[in-house]
């Protein structure tokens, strides 16, 4: 297979017009021909700043140079040294604006595909039955971790690295929280992916916990003072959905996009068996331009909906990854961009109708850098639509903080930690991910992760 050095090696994909109609992963990865060309266009920089923009700072060139060399257990040891989810960062992670953002590569031509290399290389290892290890000696201290998601999930998997007997307690019945619940099959394969990725964290010898809620089964001091747990990380994201305040949005057939995807994703409600079904609208308008919004589109337009992404800004100006607008560009999700809802409409017996948007233009730049978007007087417009999804964002719920004695919380809820070490105002209790920063990405939810396991170590070895 010959090489452009320039540009990168494609990846194949489900065709548009099938995948829109199944919930089968979009991407295909690399076969081991592919990847070993794509890992010979690196050229295995010194000074890398991939590395430097990484949120986990896996070693990227060591770990491409042994994919170049067929050595692909080698690749995997490498990145499993920084990173407890490479199957699922591989796939998910905004690489674009991290490590790829930095390949030097990319300056005369295409970055190095570092993700798909990831993906490879993770998955490569799952089908080879490769697993990490860790011979550390036990220390005999115990640790909390609360939240399976990707912050809860790295914070333990680190932490058991260096001998503590980890306990990870997870509110819903099934581990890996946003994985699971946020990010739809056709992203993220549940019983490929985040099963086995979960089961190799187990495999250092971490405990998961099903079905405690923390705040309501047990508290963080009696994990403390009762169960004897030397410290706790606090990784239990940010599910409480935000809405608009617009008059109709307590109507039948309105969804926050954070229901809609944990009812697909983790209660399997397209199946009309299900035991919490969800409706499937004829028309659905998704309000909302993130990776959310992206997500919950095309959801509903794999379960049968036309669907209407509104945004208030343009196309620029969307949050989401460039890779998921085009793929919901391509599979018939219809942008209406400079639009703002200001009404959800109602049939007289309280069901979704319509919702009545008015046109925006965009003025100066607000505090995100973002222009801001005005209203354009007397542009009021109806697009029928009998349900809507809100996907606006979320924040951290206020269960833990309410019932953790000197717990410190910000304005908006979120818990207030140390950059560096995850560090709260509660003496032995650390906390990161989207429970402090509100929602953001995966890797940057590891990061934290990462950075509060080192903390803990610090503060336990005192």
């Amino acid at each position: 297979m010959e090489t452009d050095v320039l540009k990168r090696v494609p990846v194949r994909e489900q065709d548009p017009q099938v995948r829109a109609k199944n919930f089968e992963e979009v991407c295909l990865g690399y076969n081991e021909e592919e990847a070993k060309c794509e890992a010979t266009r690196c050229i295995n920089c010194k000074n890398a700043q991939c590395i430097k923009g990484c949120p986990v700072a896996i070693n990227i060139p060591g770990f491409i140079e042994q994919v170049k060399n067929g050595d692909f257990k080698k690749a995997y040891e490498i990145i499993a040294e920084s990173s407890a989810l490479p199957a699922v960062c591989g796939r998910v992670c905004p690489q674009e604006t991290q490590c790829e953002g930095k390949c030097i590569r990319g300056i005369k031509g295409d970055p190095i595909s570092i993700g798909k290399l990831e993906r490879f290389v993770a998955d490569w290892a799952a089908e080879n039955g490769i697993k990490p290890v860790s011979d550390a000696a036990k220390k005999g201290k115990k640790v909390a971790v609360i939240g399976s998601g990707p912050a809860g999930l790295t914070c333990a998997g680190d932490l058991a690295r260096m001998g503590y007997d980890v306990t990870i307690f997870e509110a819903l019945h099934e581990a890996g929280g946003v994985l699971v619940y946020g990010i739809p099959e056709f992203r993220l394969p549940k019983d490929k992916v985040v099963k086995h990725e979960i089961e190799n964290v187990k495999a250092l010898g971490v405990k998961i916990e099903t079905n405690v809620i923390i705040g309501k089964s047990v508290t963080i001091d009696e994990l403390i003072e009762e169960e004897g747990f030397d410290a706790i990380f606090i990784g239990s994201g940010a599910g409480l959905p935000k809405f608009m305040g617009i008059p109709g949005e307590t109507a039948s057939g309105v969804f926050s996009a954070n229901e809609y995807l944990t009812r697909s994703n983790l209660m399997k409600a397209y199946d009309p068996k299900s035991p919490t079904p969800i409706k499937i609208g004829r028309k659905v308008a998704v309000v909302g331009g993130g990776n959310v919004a992206m997500d919950a589109a095309r959801t509903a337009l794999r379960l049968g909906s036309e669907v209407h992404i509104v945004y208030r800004r343009s196309e620029e100006e969307l949050p989401a990854r460039i890779e998921e607008v085009h793929h919901a560009k391509e599979e018939g999700v219809v942008f209406d961009l400079l639009t703002n809802p200001v009404e959800i409409l109602t049939d007289e017996n309280g069901w979704v109708n319509g919702i009545k948007c008015i046109r925006m233009e965009l003025g100066e730049p607000d505090e995100s850098g973002r222009r801001r978007p005005v209203e354009v007087a007397g542009s009021e417009f109806v697009i029928d639509v009998d349900t809507v999804i809100m996907s606006l964002g979320t924040s951290p719920n206020p269960l833990i903080s309410s019932t953790t004695a000197g717990l410190d919380v910000n304005k908006k809820g979120c818990i207030i930690a140390a950059e560096d070490t995850g560090a709260t105002s509660k003496d032995g209790v650390y906390a990161g991910g989207d429970a402090v920063t509100g929602a953001a990405t995966v890797i940057l939810a590891m990061g934290a992760g990462k950075s509060a396991a080192a903390g803990i170590d610090e503060y336990l070895s005192k």
